[in-house]
């Protein structure tokens, strides 16, 4: 753990080259396939293992502020190690390094995919691998409900609300998947009011919330009006759709299906159920954060300029919690009412997560998919095998599917 005095950067110990920053944080932007625990065992091992640029401690205390920082963790990882090295300049370089060598591989892949009339091949192997998704869905909730659950304490109220908001969070994204991030910040926020410490208390803690500059997502008038962005369309609606998964979500990079599945499929028919299933596919299988699915949905709405403008809004908090607040981390981590909030709109995220399986299971249009979602199911659940491995086994035999005579989505 760090010995310097909250809300000072820590020095480097040495002043990287941003030559070097580039090459190393682009390599794993190129080999980060496996999303989040990929990502944070090699920057680990390049940090703190190979160059000793970063003490284990310091490490392990910006993984822990990560992830209490709503959207992609790895990726705010990557930039906080950057911004550590190099300052503002490393950050945004490394952090640049780091998303776009999966960025051109998934828009390459979207335009195949989501082409007008694409070989009976290729549709075999994106109607395979989409039909191994909802079980990805089960087995990323899955993984993260124990450190949930640890958070919660022993106490029966606190787990009794626990598992309301995780029920919470699912109900919600199986049925209003819109208004889906209204709950996750309700459960939030909730868990903060039934935690609040009496005001003598709360004024002695040694760091109030305001000294962070990094502020819980607001809520009230602006949040509802943003909700209902929707009725707006075009552009700015694929804006506000990547703006939920960069700063509104919480639990991970898989919170981006139950946030934009219906306005995606439902709302604006930017893609067909079958579509979205192949997109999420895609930014599992792909290098980099799996938050780079926004680009096959952007390049669905609008080409190649609708997925740059999806990247770059859904990223744009990343860099920003770093850049403003990377100095305040160490507050972060000590601040009750965030880790309240945490405590609440978590459960929620991981529920949202298992939820997200209902509508992707409705998806499936072929019998032969619900095979291969069942052989995914084996794999994830019980083999406790990996996603990738899911996907690309799914894909396989959606090809010899397709080989065989099988329907596929034309």
């Amino acid at each position: 753990m760090s010995t310097e005095a909250p809300g000072q950067p820590e020095p480097a110990p040495e002043r990287v080259a941003l030559a070097t920053i580039a090459r190393e944080w682009g390599r794993i932007g190129c080999i980060g396939f496996g999303g989040p625990p990929a990502h944070i065992a090699l920057l680990r091992r390049l940090c703190v293992d190979d160059r000793a640029w970063l003490s284990e401690g310091d490490f392990e205390d910006g993984i822990a502020a990560c992830n209490l920082l709503p959207g992609p963790a790895s990726t705010q990882l990557a930039i906080f190690c950057a911004w550590r090295l190099r300052g503002p300049a490393g950050a945004v370089l490394g952090g640049f390094c780091f998303i776009v060598p999966g960025l051109v591989v998934i828009l390459g892949l979207a335009a195949v995919f989501l082409a007008a009339r694409p070989p009976g091949w290729i549709q075999g192997l994106a109607d395979g691998a989409g039909a191994a998704v909802p079980a990805v869905a089960v087995a990323a909730a899955a993984g993260l409900l124990p450190g949930s659950w640890r958070r919660t304490g022993p106490r029966r109220a606190a787990r009794i609300r626990w598992c309301g908001y995780l029920l919470a969070g699912g109900l919600a994204s199986a049925a209003i998947g819109p208004w889906l991030v209204l709950v996750l910040a309700a459960c939030g926020l909730i868990e903060v009011a039934g935690t609040a410490r009496p005001r003598a208390e709360r004024a002695s803690a040694a760091v109030p919330l305001a000294a962070l500059r990094l502020k819980v997502p607001p809520l009230g008038g602006r949040a509802l009006a943003a909700a209902a962005l929707p009725a707006v369309g075009g552009l700015a609606a694929l804006a506000w759709e990547a703006f939920k998964v960069g700063a509104l979500s919480y639990g991970g990079g898989f919170v981006i299906i139950p946030l934009i599945q219906h306005d995606a499929v439902s709302s604006y028919h930017w893609m067909t159920a079958t579509q979205f299933l192949g997109a999420v596919a895609l930014g599992q299988v792909t290098p980099g954060p799996v938050v780079l699915t926004v680009a096959v949905i952007g390049y669905a709405a609008a080409g190649v300029v609708g997925g740059l403008l999806a990247v770059a809004v859904a990223f744009a908090p990343s860099f920003a919690f770093v850049l403003g607040g990377g100095r305040y981390f160490d507050r972060l981590r000590a601040n009750a009412r965030v880790q309240a909030f945490l405590t609440g709109a978590g459960p929620a995220s991981i529920g949202a997560i298992a939820g997200a399986a209902v509508p992707l299971g409705l998806a499936l249009a072929h019998l032969w998919q619900l095979g291969v979602l069942a052989l995914a199911a084996g794999w994830l659940l019980a083999l406790r095998r990996g996603v990738v491995g899911a996907i690309v086994g799914g894909a396989a035999l959606g090809v010899v599917a397709f080989l065989a005579g099988a329907p596929v989505t034309a």
